[in-house]
């Protein structure tokens, strides 16, 4: 009997294709980058529009939550990666045609820029700091004299981070789910709801709140509107797109995704949100609480159900 004996990787970790390479940390994430987009791009808008004053807590007191939410993402990230402490390799390079390449130097901008905004904006926090070292007072004062361009540049990349979200997922050809333009848009929009969100959740001002909830009434129905342009895409493409639109559609993900992100995170706030504008006494709290919480179930959702669909038989 002649015995041949075959060498091969296959066994090797990661070398055959696998389901849910990617955990809670990358939807995790993809939501707060998006959150803190959303609520950077607003204090950008309306400081360039000359609304600081008007609208004080998108401008000064949201802000500052964001380097706190790029942080917690990052580390999140961070724990994601397989080879940590390569991470530095993603600085040593551009590439244009990289989703990965694009989120690195964006948050290399955003992050440091989300700090700059804060310290210019902390005495709105605690009245009565004053910059102890010349040098200090020197940069703010910097600062303050560029505030308008600081603004431009925060507001682009912001727009950059919250459609980075989308892209990251749909560059992945593989995976048919997330084979679509539409994400990229979509998760900008989702990510500038959760910011008016968020502006609305921490505002004590009235005006201001309806004003943002105008805005996140808004942005839900662009957010249905592409949501129900995504399906009708993939239901008009080829098969293995149809089976991934099926997930939803009868599938495993159908109740979570349209019961919870769809009704409870869209379409109830929405409802709320109509009936507080037309006068209705509702806690104001409810609405922008459900957006969140639609806008994380909805990473988290399409994260999964992406790596469940596929090419392969």
């Amino acid at each position: 009997m002649k015995e041949e004996l075959i060498v091969s990787g296959r066994m090797n970790h990661l070398i055959d294709p696998q389901l849910q390479i990617w955990h809670w940390h990358i939807p995790l994430y993809l939501f707060l980058g998006g959150l803190a987009a959303g609520i950077l791009f607003f204090a950008a808008l309306n400081t360039i529009l000359g609304k600081e004053e008007k609208y004080p807590t998108a401008v000064k007191i949201a802000p500052f939550i964001t380097p706190f939410l790029l942080i917690i993402g990052l580390i999140a990230l961070f724990l994601d990666l397989n080879h940590k402490l390569f991470f530095w390799r993603l600085y040593t390079t551009i590439r244009i045609e990289s989703p990965m390449s694009w989120g690195a130097w964006t948050l290399m901008v955003v992050t440091p820029l989300s700090l700059i905004w804060c310290a210019v904006n902390i005495k709105e926090i605690f009245p009565k700091m004053e910059w102890k070292y010349q040098f200090l007072k020197d940069l703010d004062a910097f600062f303050r004299r560029n505030l308008i361009f600081i603004s431009w540049l925060l507001l682009i990349f912001s727009l950059i981070l919250g459609v980075y979200t989308g892209i990251l997922f749909s560059a992945f050809n593989a995976r048919p789910l997330w084979n679509t333009s539409i994400l990229g848009p979509l998760f900008l929009t989702s990510g500038l709801s959760t910011g008016a969100a968020a502006i609305v959740l921490l505002s004590k001002n009235h005006n201001e709140r309806n004003h943002f909830a105008r805005i996140d009434l808004m942005l839900i129905g662009i957010e249905i509107f592409l949501i129900i342009h995504m399906f009708m895409g993939f239901l008009a493409s080829t098969q293995v797109h149809i089976e991934a639109a099926q997930l939803f559609l009868g599938g495993p993900y159908t109740t979570p995704f349209w019961l919870f992100v769809f009704t409870l995170g869209l379409v109830f706030p929405a409802t709320l949100e109509i009936l507080e504008l037309r006068g209705f006494k509702l806690p104001y709290w409810i609405a922008p609480v459900l957006v969140l919480f639609g806008g994380l179930l909805f990473r988290f959702i399409i994260a999964y159900a992406g790596q469940v669909s596929r090419w392969l038989y």
